[in-house]
């Protein structure tokens, strides 16, 4: 009888996850996600954080390099914006209010919330160097966003809510169940944009679409390769068995899989920065200068 009873809440609360989640289509990839919480609630909870966020940080006195992180920023969101709009999905970009900040941290890291809201900390410059380096990153912190992958994470710590409150409880106190209150208890308990951690598939996808994007906004997407192999350089992540990040190696050869794609879109973009094809650096003297100890720069994967 027991086990009767335990299959049943098991294909209730199935059911009630099922007829609770809404399902969407991400960008490039065309994966399909189901979605427990609304694109109106996920960018109420990110504007509140990055509003404190904001508040308490340093943003960056070097006038040509904030200058560089919002052109490169807004060029690639345009091209993401004009790729939604010619492939049916212009009702999304309702959810963006792009936002470009740089900011006077050591940490080579950068960090983009729902709803378009990127921040570059000052540490990636050396690593990026030039402004096809720097869209390399901008194009996978704006696919987090694009692809919902927040709320994707946020709706499988849902799921486990449900999962929990339904073996531990009559399924009758759960009822239909208040999404929006999980979805707060979730975001309070577990939840954080700035320093949330992606599944692996999450980062691969994010990878794959942020190279096609620099791509669409005319930045050579082979300065990707370069980039990373930095990047490994100051993390030392060889092995991908305990991470929520591919390893360095894995992360390359998947790159280097879709050059290829990524490159007919650079091709059909007409656009080449002029930065990357010399290979000169866009970064002012001072990070230049942050470059030559990049040795000291701790570096935190995104």
């Amino acid at each position: 009888m027991k086990s009767c009873k335990l299959l049943l809440l098991s294909l209730v609360a199935s059911m009630l996850m099922a007829s609770c989640g809404t399902t969407s289509t991400v960008p490039i990839t065309g994966r399909k996600h189901s979605l427990m919480v609304s694109d109106a609630e996920v960018l109420s909870l990110s504007k509140q954080e990055y509003t404190k966020f904001m508040k308490t940080a340093k943003t960056s006195t070097d006038a040509v390099n904030v200058a560089m992180v919002k052109r490169v920023g807004q060029r690639l969101a345009n091209a993401v914006e004009t790729y939604l709009r010619n492939n049916g999905m212009a009702s999304e970009i309702q959810n963006f209010a792009w936002e470009f900040n740089l900011v006077q941290d050591k940490v080579a890291n950068a960090f983009c919330m729902p709803g378009g809201k990127i921040v570059v900390y000052e540490g990636l410059l050396p690593y990026t160097q030039t402004e096809a380096g720097l869209a390399i990153v901008l194009g996978h912190e704006i696919a987090h966003a694009v692809a919902k992958h927040s709320a994707e994470q946020m709706s499988k710590k849902m799921r486990q809510q449900y999962g929990t409150q339904i073996g531990g409880s009559v399924l009758s106190a759960i009822g239909l169940g208040d999404v929006s209150g999980i979805a707060s208890a979730v975001a309070g308990q577990y939840f954080s944009f700035r320093n949330l951690k992606y599944s692996r598939d999450n980062e691969t996808e994010a990878d794959h679409m942020g190279l096609i994007f620099a791509a669409m906004a005319g930045y050579n997407p082979e300065v990707a390769i370069p980039f990373w192999k930095r990047m490994a350089q100051g993390n030392g992540n060889n092995n991908d068995m305990f991470s929520d990040h591919p390893s360095d190696a894995k992360r390359i050869a998947a790159l280097q899989q879709q050059m290829p794609e990524a490159l007919k879109y650079y091709q059909a973009s007409g656009a080449a920065v002029k930065a990357t094809t010399s290979g000169s650096s866009t970064t002012s003297k001072s990070s230049k200068k942050t470059s030559s100890r990049k040795t000291t720069v701790k570096s935190k994967r995104r």
